[in-house]
């Protein structure tokens, strides 16, 4: 059956390709627990049922938090959409006062959530939301309602559902995500259900998974990337492995043996660092071997016609080396589909020749979210840009180098925001993305930086802090940097090592160091990071290099607020935290 409406898709597969483990999850850690498609449709109708039983009409919102992925969650979505009822994913490691804020500005009426942990978090704001009636948990909670009491099998109610499900448009809201990007308050992206199943058309004409393939899913569902990445599934009509949390993704590989997952840059550049530790322990002809055959899948360029010397040496490299990498991913890894950040070209590079093709995308949740995406086709994959427009994707380059967008997955606005909805789109309607890109001359999306971001220094020259950046990453004893200088005669770097391999070091050359602290104190830990910034300097024009560095003891996570929850830097905030020190690199006393 065709589908236009989010719920369809579901239908769609129980009709195409009826599945006995179309989601799948260790409910005890141990064995998996399958529900197949007609368990998850009954399920969900049971559940819409029992929302309706509450009182819930078309238009109201219900926020759903998990600590993981799990089916419940996928449950609770389809239970809210085909009756109207407004869904809004909020992330499990945003703050209190950002939850008091949407609950509020959203007017839920019911809150979701996954376990203990969920609910203690929210529990504080429950007496500052008017407008929220209760609180449901998946997992048994002590004093919150579990969400199986609303599981409901009446025949009045199953027509009640049907009648709403029929008179629900393509047009109309399905979702609000508040996404607070790098600055500024939450804002609430609106979605209809046409904005998202049209982009999930496309990521499959892209993307092509299929009948019979398996699929581990690990990040967050509040993040649009993985849940419209879900919903592709769902049309693709393959089985959804929910993994326990990223410390066991390793052990989920061996297990299910995926043939797809979505990831993040900083998650594979992890991935490849433990790789090549893994070939630094190799000893003689084994260690030659190993760095020679990432020498080869460095240096052999993506999207051209492979010479027969370069050909010949993939083909040892794969044989002897890179096929342990495939079977530390179980084996079966069609493709790894990454996006949210600009991923390094190298690793894009060693990877898919390694066999294990990265598909680079770019979106934004005001897109549903994918704009683009490098095709599951090996002559037409790319390093350092982020692939093909979708095919109902049209994009415009503004004088300024801004990309604009128009296209059906393009948003309604954002709730309750007129001011801010007007200034995201131009007189002629395009979106205006805040993103710098350009095209390369064989039609592939380059993204060079955020226009927000860029800053001019003194002299009267842009800075793009994002490229020199990833640039600088690429060195393992650097974990995260950002560049300082707008403004300022020169650019500086605050930096946070890698302190895992930076303690290697320090061991090898008989440093005694007890804390994060005394190690950037020491004189020759301060003249690696000079060697290393002198080295990777040359890679950039003059006025990019950078002329001042400081090393920093703490990392920027999510929780102390110094990263979005998609892991991008939250750059006035790391400013302001070190606003004295940055100070203090262009004015000494």
């Amino acid at each position: 059956m065709p589908y236009s409406r989010i719920f369809d898709i579901i239908a769609h597969q129980q009709i195409n390709s009826p599945l006995e483990k179309c989601l799948s999850r260790r409910e005890d850690k141990k064995t998996w627990t399958h529900y197949s498609t007609q368990t998850f449709i009954e399920t969900a109708n049971q559940l819409s049922q029992g929302l309706l039983q509450l009182g819930l009409q078309k238009g109201d919102t219900v926020a759903i938090i998990s600590t993981s992925n799990r089916p419940e969650w996928h449950f609770t979505d389809l239970a809210c959409m085909q009756i109207g009822v407004v869904d809004i994913p909020v992330y499990p490691t945003i703050s209190s006062k950002e939850y008091e804020f949407i609950f509020n500005h959203a007017e839920v009426k019911y809150v979701f959530v996954s376990d203990k942990l969920m609910y203690r978090k929210i529990a504080q704001i429950i007496p500052l939301v008017p407008s929220l009636k209760g609180v449901f948990s998946f997992d048994i909670v002590d004093n919150v309602t579990n969400w199986k009491t609303l599981l409901t099998n009446d025949k009045i109610l199953v027509e009640k559902v049907n009648t709403i499900k029929q008179s629900i448009q393509a047009s109309d809201l399905a979702t609000i995500i508040y996404t607070s990007g790098t600055t500024g308050i939450p804002k609430g992206v609106m979605l209809s259900h046409n904005n998202i199943v049209s982009n999930v058309k496309d990521c499959l004409k892209a993307i092509p998974v299929g009948k019979g393939e398996v699929i581990l899913s690990f990040l967050p569902l509040s993040h649009v990337f993985e849940r419209t990445i879900n919903y592709v599934y769902f049309a693709g009509g393959v089985s959804i492995y929910f993994a326990d949390g990223l410390e066991t993704i390793s052990e989920h590989l061996q297990d299910i043996k995926p043939n797809y997952f979505t990831t993040v840059p900083r998650l594979l550049e992890r991935v490849f660092e433990k790789i090549i530790k893994k070939g630094q322990t190799l000893n003689g002809f084994k260690k030659n071997l190993f760095f020679w055959s990432v020498a080869q899948a460095q240096n052999t360029e993506l999207g051209k016609t492979r010479t027969l010397v370069e050909s010949t040496n993939l083909y040892i490299a794969n044989k002897l080396v890179f096929n342990k990498w495939r079977e530390a991913l179980g084996g079966n890894i069609k493709a790894i589909i990454c996006g949210s950040a600009p991923l390094q070209a190298r690793l894009a590079t060693i990877f898919t020749n390694a066999g294990i093709p990265i598909l680079e995308g770019y979106g934004l949740t005001e897109c549903s979210p994918v704009v683009s995406v490098v095709p599951f086709r090996q002559q037409e994959f790319r390093a350092g840009c982020v692939g093909k427009l979708l095919s109902s994707v049209q994009i415009k380059i503004a004088e300024d180098g801004e990309i604009l967008i128009k296209a059906p997955n393009v948003m309604l606005g954002y709730y309750k925001n007129e001011e801010e909805t007007k200034k995201s789109f131009n007189n002629e309607g395009w979106l205006l993305t805040g993103d710098i890109g350009e095209f390369t001359s064989d039609g592939y999306l380059k993204i060079t930086d955020r226009k927000k971001e860029l800053f001019k220094t003194s002299g009267g020259k842009y800075v793009a802090p994002s490229p020199i950046e990833n640039k600088l990453k690429e060195s393992f004893y650097i974990e995260q940097i950002a560049l300082q200088g707008d403004g300022e005669k020169f650019i500086s770097a605050l930096i946070i090592p890698n302190f895992e391999n930076l303690r290697e070091w320090a061991a090898k050359n008989e440093i005694k160091a007890l804390s994060n602290e005394e190690l950037i104190e020491n004189q020759q830990i301060k003249e690696l990071y000079k060697r290393i910034i002198t080295e990777l300097n040359v890679n950039f024009g003059k006025v990019e290099q950078i002329k001042h560095f400081e090393l920093l003891a703490d990392e920027w996570t999510v929780e102390n607020n110094m990263l979005t929850a998609t892991m991008k830097l939250k750059r006035k905030k790391i400013t302001e935290k070190y606003k004295d020190l940055i100070h203090s690199f262009y004015h000494k006393l």
